[in-house]
């Protein structure tokens, strides 16, 4: 028999990616590849990239140098090791790469992933291989399954993409150049991934995509369905207890959206809709599309619809042009709104978009100041939202074994995670747990009741929607 071949991904940035990174897994199952965790004794190494923070494209040639070092190393032991960019930076610099870094043999836009069998057997002919044009055919309907292993290996909560692509063009942001225009997936293969998932042991969901409630697919009844009529259908899914989605941009929220989180239990009442500033002067110059009033309403729609619904956000400080006022202006929207959670970021340009070619009048000095002032008080909002849980009594969906012995951590209906003493035959349920005290972010506490049959029972897998 031939031995297995070992192939290591290593991704970066978002969560698109963490789900990307395991259909790369399953395309490339049917190969005889097999996972390993080390890069220097793999067969094939994936380096799966992000686009959108700082320094992005240097980090990634920063591991390739190491990488050229494995594969060296592995040719004097006389074993050929394939080394793969993929992502959003292979989209980007596709040529570039192959340039800087010649020990690359395989370069793969996200929307190709599917061709990475054929594109790694060119490479082994003809010495390279590049990919990152946009097919006009649908990668999903190209991608091997998960196998049933493989699904329960990953856990009781899995990512589904339902939308790539974004329309918006925010002036900062690279992803219609990368990921390209919105598309959404019809319902059905939605709901048959959804299935199988939960017949294998998922237990939460989170819907993603890079504009996710812009999400318009094909439904069964041939109309086009909205995120909210989706999640809908979603909870209907024997073995599926919660529903997430991320992430939202504020003018892609519908009332159906609204009325899912009014009227679905499985919805998880914890929101991430990213605001980037909460100056009208600044969310203009970044092409946002709406006004810090307008992100205020929508916050209000959620609230009035259900009143435990919490949120996090994005912020970027230091835009180009950004005064004191404007960064005072988004200080302001952070207290009147209150968050659970917030990312903020410096600003850094990104090469092809338009705020690239705006004049920076904010210092780096002037950019960390702010960020720390910014960071302090999402800090203290934070700190104060988990606080408020002590004492108190919350349902935890038990993902796995912590590293204490004897302990057992799953996450709050907030992403909150909280650790009890307790067997693992709880991972998987949804239990009541006493919040005794807070460690940094995360709770402990202890098992209000016995085990209880909280989770429903699974059904065979059933297709369409």
């Amino acid at each position: 028999m031939t031995p297995p071949r070992k192939l290591h991904i290593k991704s970066f940035g978002c969560q698109m990616n963490v789900y990307d990174a395991q259909r790369m897994v399953d395309t490339l199952a049917p190969e005889g590849f097999v996972e390993t965790a080390s890069a220097e004794d793999a067969d094939l190494v994936i380096l799966n990239t992000c686009h959108i923070r700082e320094k992005a494209s240097e980090k990634v040639y920063s591991e390739l140098g190491r990488l050229r070092v494995a594969k060296d190393e592995a040719a004097r032991g006389g074993r050929a090791m394939q080394i793969a960019v993929a992502g959003c930076v292979a989209q980007a610099e596709g040529e570039e790469i192959v340039r800087r870094a010649p020990v690359v043999d395989v370069v793969v836009g996200p929307q190709s992933y599917h061709h990475l069998p054929e594109l790694l057997k060119r490479a082994g002919n003809e010495g390279r291989a590049i990919e990152t044009e946009f097919p006009a055919a649908d990668k999903f309907g190209f991608l091997a399954q998960p196998r049933p292993e493989a699904i329960r290996a990953r856990g009781i909560s899995a990512f589904v993409t339902v939308q790539e692509g974004c329309d918006k063009f925010c002036t900062f942001c690279v992803v219609p150049y990368t990921r390209g225009a919105e598309v959404s997936r019809p319902v059905t293969k939605i709901v048959d991934d959804a299935t199988r998932l939960a017949y294998n042991g998922v237990r939460e969901l989170t819907l993603i995509g890079q504009n996710v409630n812009a999400y318009h697919g094909d439904g069964p009844d041939g109309k086009s369905w909205p995120l909210g009529k989706l999640l809908e259908r979603l909870a209907r899914i024997p073995g599926i207890a919660r529903l997430r989605y991320s992430t939202s941009h504020p003018c892609d929220v519908d009332d159906s959206l609204i009325a899912a989180h009014r009227d679905l239990e499985a919805l998880m009442p914890f929101v991430h809709l990213p605001v980037q500033s909460g100056s009208d002067r600044i969310l203009a110059a970044m092409n946002r599309k709406h006004t810090a009033d307008n992100y205020r309403r929508v916050i209000d729609r959620f609230r009035a619809a259900r009143q435990d619904i919490a949120f996090s956000s994005d912020f970027i400080v230091g835009f180009p042009g950004e005064s004191e006022q404007d960064f005072l202006a988004t200080l302001a929207l952070v207290t009147q709104i209150g968050y659970a959670a917030a990312y903020s970021f410096k600003y850094s340009a990104r090469p092809g978009t338009p705020a690239a070619d705006m004049q920076e009048t904010v210092s780096p000095a002037e950019m960390d100041q702010r960020l720390e002032r910014l960071q302090e008080l999402i800090d203290s909002q934070q700190s104060a939202f988990n606080k408020a849980a002590i004492g108190t009594t919350v349902d935890v969906l038990f993902e796995r074994p912590a590293r204490k012995d004897g302990q057992i951590v799953g996450r709050t209906a907030y992403l909150q995670p909280a650790h009890v003493m307790a067997p693992p035959d709880i991972i998987g349920t949804i239990l009541p747990v006493r919040i005794d005290s807070l460690e940094r972010y995360s709770f402990l506490g202890e098992l209000v009741t016995p085990r209880t049959a909280r989770e429903p029972a699974l059904s065979p897998i059933a297709t369409g929607a």
